[in-house]
């Protein structure tokens, strides 16, 4: 790697770590920085989530003291993550880097979209919560099968599924926002680790490049956790959907234009 990628990997590793601990999204730095340095789609993908993996999981120590509360929901949705989350991850590596190549501008604007939108699907959650009804059995269900499709999202791609899953946490009458993102931490974090050990398995990773990211993660995972209370979240919210939406129209314009 030359001085240059080297100094623009940890770059987006660091911005993507301190957008991660703040607001979510930092996938959406990482997978293009990869991408623009010739890193193939699928190593990109693949790479992008080891490197960005042990702050996620290390954000799941900051919600520890919830966990007991949440446990009841752990063993209705972990399963169906962690079997998500495998099968997403087995899905990518039968992808083609040329038709991963083809889906790539669609994924980034979706996550986009969805980090867009997640003020609405927090006042959705904020409103299912005011009525305070019980959990019905047929939302409970319905919630389980949803977790399922995000989780094989989560493992294919990944960017935005804690916005999906907030908002599905919402509609079966949870209503603590720290242990729904409890929840939607361990979830999230468990769906990356079974992904993370595939592409592993599957040796997808470009080891150098996840080392580099890695490290800037870890960086930007710490930066955040000390200094997001004085980050305005709106803004940060605005900087990366308007890089995210720059993002899809370069993407779309170089696989179906140039």
């Amino acid at each position: 790697m030359s001085v240059a990628e080297i100094l623009g990997l940890s770059a987006s590793a660091v911005a993507a770590g301190l957008i991660n601990a703040v607001a979510g999204g930092g996938t959406l730095l990482t997978f293009p920085t990869l991408l623009f340095f010739g890193t193939p789609p699928v190593v990109a993908n693949a790479t992008s989530t080891v490197a960005l993996l042990i702050g996620t999981i290390g954000s799941v120590f900051g919600y520890r003291r919830h966990i007991h509360t949440v446990k009841p929901w752990m063993r209705r949705f972990l399963p169906v993550s962690i079997i998500g989350g495998l099968i997403g991850s087995v899905l990518l590596t039968k992808t083609s880097d040329t038709v991963f190549s083809k889906l790539i501008p669609f994924l980034i604007l979706f996550a986009t979209s969805l980090f867009l939108v997640q003020g609405f699907f927090r006042r959705k959650v904020h409103f299912e919560a005011s009525l305070d009804l019980p959990p019905a059995q047929s939302r409970v269900i319905g919630t389980i099968v949803f977790q399922l499709g995000v989780a094989i999202y989560g493992g294919y791609f990944g960017a935005g599924i804690g916005i999906l899953m907030l908002a599905s946490l919402g509609v079966i009458g949870l209503h603590n926002i720290h242990e729904m993102n409890t929840l939607k931490t361990v979830l999230g974090s468990a769906i990356n680790l079974v992904a993370a050990a595939w592409f592993i398995f599957a040796g997808l990773i470009h080891w150098p490049k996840a080392a580099v990211m890695t490290g800037g993660a870890l960086i930007g995972y710490y930066l955040g956790s000390h200094f997001s209370q004085q980050i305005p979240q709106k803004h940060v919210r605005f900087i990366i959907t308007g890089i995210g939406f720059v993002l899809s129209v370069v993407a779309f314009y170089k696989e179906f234009f140039s």
